[in-house]
């Protein structure tokens, strides 16, 4: 076992992608962490008193460690390179496809205010044994203050910038979110363009210029791109497609069924959605607003803009107005208990590291 894996007490080097909006039940994370890994709660669109509740109920089905994920910035003009957008036009289009969904006329929500200081609060009195954030960096007091009470801090890192950056202000490990990563991106200091490095790379570029250690991520799917991982300097892998059409995962079953459909990476990256750039199964609300980028309003805005039409589509089981977050292992992915996954994929490491020898 690697030290890394010591510190943290789990045996398998396998981490739960932190998937929020749905897919990251408690049972999903605990059949993780059960099962030798680390399970993530993606949390960051909770209020501290559902974060608190979401953490009593996951380790009424665990005593083994999880990890609590929260968005640390991203909000608002700063948002990926975003400004400030006369939301008339995305409007139009939005009320479009309300009405072939059969919904009231879309409605501009406000730019909700930034949770991120409250919902810490939450993490810090309920301690799980990791707290991972992405869309920022916190203060560096922050980080020590969560490491004051026992819980270990993973940052996400798209550049080795970045990995310089969180290195400097202290975490105990780096995720490097590669450019084949599924989901939103973790960008948060340049540009977009500049963040997308290959996983591999990324891994390299990060361990090699600092002590802390790495979590791969991004188009992770078996044994053996872990052991690839693991051989270009990572301490673990983070996997999120990979456990989405897990039966305990809270992902629809339309959703479930379009990844295991995908014979082929059909992946783009897109702010359609949500705001900021996220890579998922290209679809028709996608190709809508390929050369509109300008009326895209900002995250959470556009996010919470586009949820009544993602809800109305994924009861209607229309695929064409979903957004279907995956990366680009996705035509891999495979239909198996989360805890059977994760002996799977400890199995396959070793199988993998056997032919080399």
């Amino acid at each position: 076992m690697n030290p890394f894996l010591k510190k943290l007490g789990i045996e398998a080097p396998i981490v739960l992608a932190p998937m929020a909006g749905g897919p990251s039940t408690v049972e999903l994370v605990a059949a993780v962490s059960n099962a030798g890994g680390l399970g993530s709660l993606g949390a960051a669109y909770l209020s501290s008193t559902e974060i608190a509740a979401l953490i009593e109920r996951t380790r009424a089905l665990t005593a083994k460690p999880f990890s609590l994920n929260l968005f640390a910035g991203g909000y608002g003009p700063a948002a990926d390179g975003a400004t400030d957008v006369d939301p008339r036009p995305m409007l139009e289009i939005m009320a479009e496809i309300h009405a072939h969904l059969g919904i009231p006329a879309p409605q501009l929500p406000p730019l909700p205010p930034f949770p991120f200081a409250e919902q810490l609060e939450a993490v810090v009195a309920a301690k799980p044994a990791v707290f991972s954030f992405t869309f920022g960096l916190p203060d560096r007091s922050v980080i020590a203050h969560l490491q004051a009470n026992s819980i270990l801090v993973f940052g996400t890192a798209t550049t080795l910038e970045e990995g310089r950056l969180l290195a400097a202000a202290g975490v105990d490990a780096i995720v490097a979110q590669g450019a084949e990563a599924g989901a939103h991106r973790g960008t948060f200091a340049g540009s977009f363009e500049a963040s997308m490095v290959p996983t591999l790379q990324l891994v390299q570029q990060i361990a090699a210029a600092s002590p802390v250690p790495v979590i791969a991520s991004g188009g992770i799917m078996d044994g053996r791109d872990i052991a690839q991982a693991l051989a270009a300097g990572a301490s673990a892998v983070q996997m999120g497609t990979a456990f989405l059409p897990c039966p305990e995962c809270g992902a629809s079953a339309v959703y479930k069924q379009a990844l295991l459909s995908a014979g082929e990476d059909t992946t783009v990256i897109t702010r359609a959605f949500s705001g900021r750039s996220a890579r998922g199964l290209t679809n028709e609300f996608i190709e809508k607003l390929k050369d509109k980028e300008n009326i895209i309003l900002t995250f959470p805005q556009q996010n919470l803009l586009t949820r009544p039409m993602r809800t109305a589509a994924t009861q209607q089981g229309d695929l064409r107005f979903l957004s279907l977050w995956a990366g680009t292992g996705v035509a891999r992915v495979r239909s198996v208990a989360a805890a059977e996954l994760v002996h799977l994929l400890v199995e396959e490491i070793k199988q993998f590291d056997s032919t080399k020898k």
